[in-house]
């Protein structure tokens, strides 16, 4: 029934497998990869060309349900919904990979689903993914440019502070990790790279990139082997703009329009080309292709052919300009960086903003602080964890000038905001030293290349206005590169979005002056060599240093205090058997205090508290209150204590948060009380000095204290002030309760006169006390 191929190798420890001939037999491509136990499911489906598509229409979409991991999805819904983050991260990863591999002129539909069947929570899938992807498309019959392999690189430093590299680390193994590497590529160079470093240098980072390839040209040879045994070959393609003539059924092709559009219009292009400001070049530009449209469809041509010979000589023209001249579009040398606006503060009422421009690119970033209750609750495939720090980044259309409606981000924003996120994070102070949430939100005003460097100028800046202690500042500069088929070449740093379009290479590089935070590449061309890679990293030094410069000249390190509408932060540290104590019977005692502080409040299992509130007089007044409920009252101190609960004889107090006191009648006052409810009333708060404990139950006495000064009268402790009266009247009340005992024939207590063991009258109201029982005490009268 089936006609299965399955070949494996052994791959850094573990068996790599690829299998295709039994699981949808319908697509073009599709294999099962497994590397340890992770196993993913990649098709590769080829469909037509459109009409009036002048682009190659590939849709990658990494697919990880639940069930992979042996999970059913949390929350309301059980059924997966929109791809995540994550899953949108790693079909970016794996689009930006195997895009370079199609020809030119290639406008076929092409879609490739990764499906991830099973997850071992050891080795990552992404790089299963791209396996699986590059042999699918191997044994599709699509004409490629070769195939590709990718893999993961971590770094550990050793004592002597070399890095250690690691390839294809484990989860466990990442979390230590100073370097995290994604990166493919082919035979000879590098297409993709995606990272996050721990300032990194450029040596340390180009090695670790040297690495990795050296370490997947195995797997390559082991894809192209396995296409070899399913025995399908790539078809031959001719492009459409090599061979499509005039609609008027001309001999001429695409190089005569070519030509003819080069004679009579090159020197409106280049004047075009030369106006700085985008707008002005936008709308110049946009005016030479309407007058080309206009002049060759009256002489019966087809208008998508002919946009695609503008197309073809605009990138001819500006690469030939750059190589032969050494000046860029907007005049500049090929190492110069746009003029540079910094503002700090530009959002008053906020935690911390700034607006940082480059050209015309132009970013407001702007940061909050939250409480540790804002954090990002994240259930992934690994289990549900906690994010404290965020980056969205936001690309409005009015910022190229576009009049579209706005949309929720798509796999676009989610990637340039991840990589700024990227870029920051090394830079964050721990979650133990402040324990803040921190979003940062991009706003992306102007567009004209590398916004999400911009995004990474101003964060660092909105973080240092904000007063978070970040160690140091973060810039990123984006390079790029334009490369002849004669091997000539050039560098470019701080790339316009033109040169982005037209050029070979995005380069981005953000960091501090310690090193390396972020890194991404992708590549247009079938991929360059390391000698370049090395050139653009440290051109893009020079260049990130000349941007922090500029920063530093207006933010060079983070404000001392936090802004006055921030949350105010006091943390400490209880003993993990009180926990309970401070939380209370459903949450009473600390929802008590969060209502009164207008605070929040974060208790660790370990003791570790953590106070949020508006003020730090209110943080201060929760603390206080945390205190109160943990201490241990003692005896002959004066609290104040607030009453709960009046019976005949007794109330019932609460002192120190939710410790619990009772006030006899005869600790009220130092005269005779007839009622209880004559001095207190429910809620009203008194101060009283403890005098006894009892089960957990505090005895308290309001008589032995000055209510309006709170201090102890000048007396022993267990005796009456000296103050006190001695009256018949008063005396008598103590006396008949001191006295008393039960008389069970009358079922009541009697007050009749008591026999001691002598025989000798033992009446406390009319004898002197009882010699045979020295404790009972002696009432005058």
């Amino acid at each position: 029934m089936f006609k299965m191929i399955k070949e494996s190798i052994e791959w850094n420890g573990c068996v790599l497998s690829l299998e295709t001939g039994k699981i949808a037999r319908q697509a073009n491509g599709s294999v099962v990869v497994s590397y340890g136990d992770t196993t993913v499911l990649v098709t590769v489906v080829v469909g037509q060309v459109k009409e009036d598509v002048d682009f190659l229409p590939l849709t990658v979409q990494f697919v990880a349900k639940s069930y992979a991991a042996g999970k059913i999805p949390g929350g309301f819904f059980k059924r997966e919904g929109k791809p995540s983050e994550r899953e949108t991260l790693i079909s970016r990863l794996i689009d930006r990979s195997i895009r370079p591999l199609f020809p030119e002129g290639f406008y076929n539909e092409v879609s490739v689903i990764c499906n991830l069947l099973t997850y071992d929570m050891i080795n990552v899938p992404e790089v299963p993914a791209l396996v699986g992807a590059a042999a699918a498309l191997a044994i599709s019959g699509l004409p490629l440019n070769g195939s590709i392999a990718g893999a993961r690189v971590g770094c550990c430093f050793d004592k002597n502070n070399n890095c250690n590299y690691m390839l294809n680390p484990s989860v466990k193994e990442m979390s230590s990790s100073n370097l995290d590497l994604f990166l493919s590529g082919n035979e000879d160079s590098i297409l993709m790279v995606e990272s996050e470093a721990n300032e990194l240098s450029e040596d340390q980072m180009l090695e670790a990139i040297k690495y990795g390839h050296e370490k997947f040209q195995d797997v390559i040879k082991f894809i192209k082997n396995f296409a070899s045994k399913v025995g399908k070959n790539s078809t031959a393609f001719i492009s459409n703009e090599e061979d499509e003539g005039f609609v008027d059924g001309d001999n001429a092709n695409s190089d005569d329009l070519i030509d003819k559009i080069k004679e009579e219009y090159q020197n409106s292009f280049i004047l075009a080309y030369k106006n700085v400001e985008k707008k002005g070049r936008v709308k110049a530009l946009n005016n030479v292709r309407s007058d080309i449209l206009k002049a060759f469809t009256e002489k019966g041509q087809d208008e998508q052919f002919i946009s695609c010979a503008i197309k073809s000589f605009e990138r001819t023209l500006v690469r030939n300009m750059i190589i032969s001249t050494g000046k860029r579009i907007d005049g500049r040398s090929a190492t110069d960086i746009r003029s540079i606006g910094v503002e700090a503060n530009t959002l008053p009422i906020t935690h911390g903003s700034a607006l940082f421009t480059r050209g015309n690119t132009q970013a407001l970033v702007v940061a909050t602080l939250g409480t540790t209750q804002d954090e990002q609750i994240v259930d992934d495939l690994e289990g549900n964890r906690r994010e404290h720090f965020m980056l969205h980044y936001n690309f409005p259309p009015y910022a190229v000038g576009e009049s579209t409606a706005l949309r929720a981000p798509g796999r676009r924003e989610i990637g340039h905001g991840k990589l700024a996120e990227r870029a920051i994070r090394a830079i964050l102070p721990g979650k133990a030293d402040f324990p803040y949430t921190i979003r940062l939100v991009s706003e992306i005003t102007e567009s004209d290349g590398s916004s999400s460097m911009a995004t990474v100028c101003g964060a660092s800046l909105a973080l240092m206005e904000s007063g978070v202690p970040i160690k140091s500042a973060v810039a990123g500069i984006a390079m790029g590169l334009i490369k002849e088929e004669n091997n000539s070449y050039a560098v470019l740093s701080d790339i316009l979005g033109d040169e982005d379009y037209l050029g070979d290479m995005d380069f981005k590089v953000a960091g501090t002056r310690g090193g390396i935070t972020a890194l991404q590449m992708d590549m247009k061309i079938f991929g360059i060599s390391f000698d370049i890679i090395k050139e653009s990293l440290a051109q893009a030094k020079d260049g990130r240093f000349y941007i922090m410069d500029k920063m530093d000249d207006v933010k060079s390190k983070p404000n001392d205090n936090l802004k006055e509408n921030a949350p105010k932060m006091m943390s400490m540290v209880i003993d993990e058997n009180k926990i309970r104590n401070v939380i209370g019977t459903g949450g009473k005692n600390i929802k008590d205090i969060q209502e009164k502080c207008k605070a929040v409040i974060d208790i660790q299992g370990d003791g570790a508290v953590t106070i949020f509130a508006l003020t730090t007089k209110l943080a201060k007044d929760a603390k206080e209150m945390i205190v109160n409920i943990i201490a241990d009252p003692k005896v002959g101190v004066v609290y104040e204590a607030k009453i709960t609960k009046i019976e005949e004889y007794i109330a019932h107090a609460e002192f120190l948060g939710s410790k619990q006191g009772r006030i006899h009648i005869s600790e009220i006052a130092n005269k005779r009380i007839s009622s209880m409810h004559d001095h207190l009333s429910i809620g009203k708060v008194v101060r009283a000095v403890v005098i006894g404990v009892e089960r957990d139950r505090f005895k308290l006495s309001m008589r032995r204290v000055d209510q309006e000064t709170g201090e102890l009268f000048e007396s022993e402790l267990y005796e009456a002030p000296k103050s006190f009266s001695r009256d018949r009247d008063n005396s008598s009340d103590y006396e008949h309760r001191s006295s008393r005992k039960y008389d069970s024939s009358r079922g009541k207590p009697s007050f009749t006169s008591n026999r001691s063991r002598n025989g000798n009258s033992g009446n406390s109201r009319f004898g002197g006390g009882n010699v045979n029982n020295p404790r009972k005490p002696k009432i005058f009268t």
